[in-house]
């Protein structure tokens, strides 16, 4: 992945979500990773939370964050799933105005690298809700460890050259 490291690092507001009935900030190792990356990068954790697998949860904490312009990305982990309790994708439905599909396509590519087949149980997912990013990761270390590396670090890093998530930031919202 190209950096030009002629350009300036623009660090941005991240708030993270674990989706989880059952993690505390204790035994939440995927979002310690992710935080831990993310800090790693140069960004700015804006705010954390560990929200429970319900749809009307995860809604309102999404759109907690989005209605703060003290955030300019969410990240989850956790509730990617095919059981019955796994709903952060639907809670991102339910916000979004566009989707991003080829972030879950590129990230269950990586994965099969790692997990084989396995991804296929994985809808992981990303879209756009009134300026701010959404990405839906699974709540596995490996799974967030995939998607960060193999592909938020570089487009959530505004030297990525071609083009990059982190430029778009400004223009979400044009009509």
């Amino acid at each position: 992945m190209p950096i030009d490291e002629s350009l300036a690092f623009l660090p941005l507001n991240i708030a993270v979500a674990t989706v989880s009935d059952t993690r505390v900030a204790a035994t939440d190792r995927s979002g310690d990773t992710l935080v831990e990356r993310l800090l790693g990068a140069g960004h700015r954790l804006a705010a954390r939370a560990i929200v429970p697998d319900e749809v009307p949860a995860l809604v309102a904490q999404f759109n907690a964050w989005i209605d703060d312009a003290g955030v300019d990305v969410i990240i989850s982990t956790g509730g990617t799933g095919v059981t019955g309790r796994d709903v952060t994708p639907e809670a991102l439905d339910a916000v979004a105005e566009k989707l991003i599909p080829g972030f879950g396509e590129l990230f269950r590519w990586l994965s099969f690298q790692s997990i084989g087949t396995s991804t296929i149980q994985s809808r992981a997912c990303a879209g756009v809700a009134r300026g701010t990013y959404i990405f839906c990761l699974p709540g596995s270390t490996g799974a967030v460890k995939d998607g960060w590396d193999g592909i938020l670090a570089a487009q959530l890093d505004s030297r990525h050259r071609p083009c990059n998530f982190a430029d778009l930031i400004p223009r979400l919202q044009e009509r």
